[in-house]
């Protein structure tokens, strides 16, 4: 049982700091903020019933995001400390009642601010300017960001109080400047961001204070310390910041009761997509500083302050139409085309159904009323279906059989959920196609980058991978950054690639599970090209590192009649297709060579298949049973009856972290 509690609070551990690097560090979330947020409360549960597993290096005891790189790490003077959630009137009832158990027999005046979904911010005044700016960070430590905050228009460089300040706040980005950026990052072919958190996460983190001017962002400052002085309630604090010229959220209110701070918050739950920013909730701040300091802090947040989180934002619309976009790896993705409604601030014409099962498992179809959401403010997702609004005109839809950008067949494995053109010079995807044949493991065509790629395309000069070798230098010499000597160069480097051995050839063709080992050990078997091309299953399976799956992915792929078109212009333009016996070190010893792994039970950080993938571009085997001459079983959530027989066989165990260890090793 002990084991068993362990084993899940090192899972949720693992996942917590997974979804905290890509929200922080990354800027991409994974999950909702709610999802993230019942992560750390089951956590926080599991540590408080079972303090023996308590750990310094948990993310309950950890403040908040990672400091970054690129920037000068400050350390802030006190701490930046979060904000604990509710979501319910009972659970703000249970705050007001913990605050009445540290301090009895006392009333409490409650300061309510909108919680601004944006990017926490110390900035310090000496002598009455503006001296420093610091990200939140790590709660402890910041980033110095002082020359793009200086870019904010609202926020004054001088100010009257000639003391040192400091105060902070949150920067953020106004949805009409978010539109306007992403319009311009589409008009580049730029990704777009996901939200204006995001983006104005991103845009600080810029290295370009220029850059950073183009973006316009905004902010809110919310508290102030005057350094060597006491410090003053939250409602004069406020206050005292507007009367100094700074900008505070003008819907902030001071309430005697915490019935007025409820209907505070269902007014603004409601009436939020009339603001030009995002906000998420409100903060419920206990006004008298006496009573703060009294009720004080745990290590993470201020007991006497709580974020009273907005519901999970949800309309009604209806399905127009389904269309299925293919991205830049081919895999294709349905994606509802909405009657526009307006949530966030957004008006929302378009959701992901994610793919064909999810389709079919929500019975959605075209006419349907749906319910959406944007959870975390993330991209919307149909949440249900309004069966009870059906008229009978409503049609299913037909998941397609051959690519809708170039008809190419398209293959689905039977253990996966996901449909695939493989196609390289699918239009979708060639961007991609193109930047892995280049790449330094596979053909190694130095010069031809992203850049360059980009410029190819938009002007046509380059419509599939084989017109790489019928580039002139006329085609080269006036683009962008290329003049006559770094043509020529690159022209070269493409001339060079065609003496590449087989292997890369095999590898940089992108067919789907054939990593750089596993194109080594088919060009070492079959020696040239045409053998693998017409190989069947049965030959591909005799070879050891081969699988069903890869077996059926290499003859999908040399059965396409676009693919055997490419091969063939391939070797009119010259490549080598053929090969000696490989013997470079690459093949000789692989990390995982001759080594058998189970693996059993869920990973939270790869999935089943990719796990595979790895093990075998490694070396390794994955086999589906334990014996005794297996080397390793790997050990997930929930492992079942294959955990049991490799112990009492004496197999040896890995957890995820160790497996993780071992794969990085290559």
């Amino acid at each position: 049982m002990e084991q068993a509690v362990e084993d899940k609070i090192n899972l949720l551990r693992k996942t917590i700091e997974y979804h905290e690097n890509k929200y922080y560090v990354d800027n991409d979330p994974q999950i909702s903020d709610y999802e993230f947020d019942m992560l750390i409360k089951e956590l926080q549960e599991l540590e408080r019933h079972h303090p023996e597993f308590v750990v310094p290096e948990s993310p309950t005891q950890r403040v908040g995001e990672q400091p970054l790189n690129g920037f000068v790490s400050i350390e802030h003077r006190t701490p930046m400390l979060s904000l604990d959630n509710c979501y319910s009137i009972e659970e703000l009832k249970s705050f007001e009642n913990r605050l009445k158990k540290i301090i009895p027999e006392e009333n409490f005046q409650y300061v309510a601010e909108l919680k601004i979904d944006g990017l926490g911010i110390s900035i310090t005044y000496t002598g009455g300017k503006f001296s420093r700016a610091v990200t939140r960070g790590d709660g402890i430590r910041g980033d110095d960001v002082t020359a793009n905050v200086k870019t904010i228009k609202s926020l004054p460089l001088v100010i009257t109080d000639k003391r040192d300040i400091e105060i902070r706040g949150e920067i953020f980005l106004p949805f009409s400047s978010f539109h306007q950026i992403n319009k311009d990052r589409q008009n580049l072919g730029e990704s777009q961001f996901a939200n204006p958190r995001n983006a104005a996460a991103g845009s600080i983190r810029l290295l370009d204070p220029k850059e950073v001017t183009k973006r316009n962002l905004d902010l809110f400052l919310y508290s102030i310390d005057k350094r060597g002085e006491d410090g003053a309630d939250q409602w004069p604090s406020l206050l005292e910041l507007k009367k100094l010229g700074f900008k505070i959220n003008p819907i902030s209110q001071l309430f005697n009761r915490l019935d007025d701070v409820i209907s505070f918050h269902k007014m603004w739950s409601e009436r939020r997509d009339e603001l030009d920013y995002d906000v998420d909730g409100i903060v419920v701040k206990v006004n008298l500083k006496d009573q703060q300091e009294r009720l004080g802090s745990t290590a993470k947040f201020p007991k006497w302050a709580i974020s009273y989180k907005f519901p999970a934002r949800q309309a009604t619309t209806q399905i127009n139409d389904i269309v299925i976009q293919v991205g830049r790896t081919g895999a294709l993705t349905p994606v509802a085309i909405l009657k526009p409604v307006k949530l966030s601030g957004i008006t929302i014409t378009r959701s992901t159904l994610h793919n064909e099962d999810e389709i079919q498992r929500k019975d959605i179809r075209i006419g349907d009323h749906v319910l959406i959401e944007r959870s975390g403010d993330v991209i919307p997702k149909v949440v249900s279906v309004l069966k009870e609004r059906r008229t009978g005109k409503e049609v299913k839809f037909v998941f397609p059989r051959t690519c809708p950008v170039c008809t190419s067949t398209i293959l689905r494995p039977a253990d996966e959920v996901i449909s695939r053109c493989y196609n390289p010079s699918c239009p979708a995807k060639l961007k991609e196609s193109l930047l892995h044949f280049a790449s330094r493991k596979a053909m190694n065509i130095e010069g031809l980058g992203e850049a360059l790629v980009n410029q190819l395309l938009e002007l046509g000069i380059v419509k599939s991978i084989p017109d790489l070798f019928s580039l002139h230098l006329h085609d080269l010499e006036n683009l962008e950054r290329m003049g006559p000597k770094s043509s020529q160069n690159l022209l070269d480097e493409i001339e060079q690639s065609k003496n590449n051995k087989l292997y890369r050839l095999i590898f940089a063709l992108g067919i789907r599970f054939v990593g750089e080992r596993t194109a080594q050990i088919l060009a070492n078997h079959f020696q040239n090209l045409e053998s693998l091309s017409t190989a069947t299953s049965n030959t591909l399976m005799d070879i050891d590192d081969v699988g069903p799956k890869v077996a059926e992915s290499i003859i999908f792929f040399f059965r396409q009649p676009e693919n055997r078109n490419l091969i063939d212009r391939l070797k009119l333009s010259g490549l080598n297709f053929d090969a000696k016996k490989e013997t470079d070190s690459f093949l000789e010893k692989p990390v995982l060579e001759g080594k058998t792994f189970v693996l059993t039970g869920t990973l939270s950080m790869l999935t089943r298949d990719r796990a595979k993938e790895k093990i075998e571009s490694l070396g390794g085997r994955v086999v589906a049973s334990v014996s005794s001459n297996t080397d390793f079983v790997v050990v997930g959530e929930a492992a079942g009856s294959k955990r049991e027989k490799a112990v009492s066989l004496g197999v040896p165990l890995l957890d995820e972290e160790d497996f993780l260890k071992i794969l990085n090793q290559q």
